[in-house]
């Protein structure tokens, strides 16, 4: 199968380190400030490319030149916005995380409007080759952008991660390091060495790149699967389960990953709207959702020390091989058994590097 048709395949389901020579222009302007954080609008363009990148940063207010914080960059789904997932951004930027959400002009919420009768020519449209990679380009132009800014100073470039839903999940694996067909002739340019970790919401496969583990083998930074088992995505002629994020979770044989399924909520669950799961039961799982992606990224950002295995509770030496705990080994176990015990009547299945979580209350050593 064709490159196109990786593409074609992966936005039909997502529905519900070459450096970049370019020129680029920029405005922003300052939302309404929130307790905790602010919120900056970049009217950002790629004159190389010639493509607008509009993005929403949300930076915690502790963030200074002399305690810069991490950065996460955050891919929306097919048809969203920079606006969207802000239940996601806020709670980060709360945490001491700061979120970059670029949009994606060729596959964002325009595909929704217009004659209803060219919906789908536009979401064809959207699954282009091209598009794919334009995405995986707004993302690495749009960070570039803000470290040269004056907000650079106030983000730590060592300590930054990638994060998406659905089709931006997609994305996020791309930077990450997924392997492309290797005779593409953009198989150097996808993956950025800097995204020290990836967060993967409702991962739809790659098509067309062959084996899944062949695809996601080469992706070795730690990474977060969030699902639920109504993640389920019909459309006419394709049908995409939860089976499919398993099969991505477990392709990533080099990647020290963490797995979380939920046993309620639908593939639309994990954005903003409430969705016919219902307030309850749509809020309940956002907050699960929240909390356990600022826990991963805390304990991968560890303070004064170098990024580890997220949720890892050791780690080992270069001289010895031999497993020593890092400085805040126990306060991590504990924070990761306090959000298992919060959150278990909402899960299915839950598993860290070490350990799998069973709703019952047993916790299996998987090591």
């Amino acid at each position: 199968m064709e490159r196109r048709e990786f593409l074609k395949g992966s936005i039909r389901l997502s529905i519900g380190a070459t450096s970049l020579a370019v020129a680029s222009s920029a405005t922003s302007t300052v939302a309404p400030p929130e307790p905790g954080h602010r919120i900056l609008d970049l009217e950002l363009f790629d004159a190389h490319r010639q493509r607008p990148v509009p993005a929403r940063l949300y930076l915690p207010l502790r963030a200074s030149s002399v305690r810069s914080v991490p950065l996460v960059v955050f891919s929306h789904g097919l048809g969203g916005s920079r606006l969207g997932y802000s239940y996601l951004a806020r709670h980060w930027a709360q945490a001491g995380l700061a979120s970059l959400h670029p949009q994606h002009v060729g596959s964002d919420s325009a595909v929704w409007r217009g004659n209803p009768l060219e919906v789908l020519q536009r979401l064809q449209s959207a699954a282009r080759e091209a598009e794919a990679l334009a995405r995986v380009l707004d993302l690495r132009f749009a960070v570039n952008e803000v470290l040269a800014s004056d907000q650079g100073r106030l983000i730590d470039a060592s300590r930054m991660a990638v994060a998406g839903h659905s089709y931006g999940a997609n994305t996020a694996m791309l930077l990450a390091g997924a392997r492309v067909n290797a005779g593409s002739a953009y198989a150097g340019e996808i993956a950025d060495r800097r995204m020290l970790a990836a967060i993967l919401i409702s991962a739809p496969p790659l098509l067309g790149q062959g084996p899944a583990q062949q695809v996601l083998g080469g992706v070795n930074v730690p990474t977060l699967h969030i699902t639920s088992l109504e993640d389920t995505i019909n459309l006419p002629g394709y049908r995409s389960t939860v089976e499919d994020r398993i099969a991505i979770y477990e392709a990533m044989t080099g990647s020290p990953k963490t797995l979380a399924v939920y046993n309620t909520g639908g593939h639309s669950i994990f954005t903003d709207r409430t969705t016919r799961s219902g307030p309850e039961a749509s809020a309940r799982v956002k907050a699960a959702t929240q909390e356990l992606c600022a826990l991963f990224l805390r304990h991968l950002f560890r303070p004064g020390g170098e990024p580890r295995d997220a949720l890892r509770p050791a780690f080992h030496t270069a001289a010895d091989s031999v497993p020593v705990e890092p400085p805040n080994a126990l306060e991590g176990r504990r924070e990761t058994r306090e959000w298992f015990y919060r959150h278990r009547e909402l899960l299915h299945r839950f598993v860290t590097p070490e350990h799998q979580w069973l709703p019952e209350g047993k916790v299996i050593d998987t090591r």
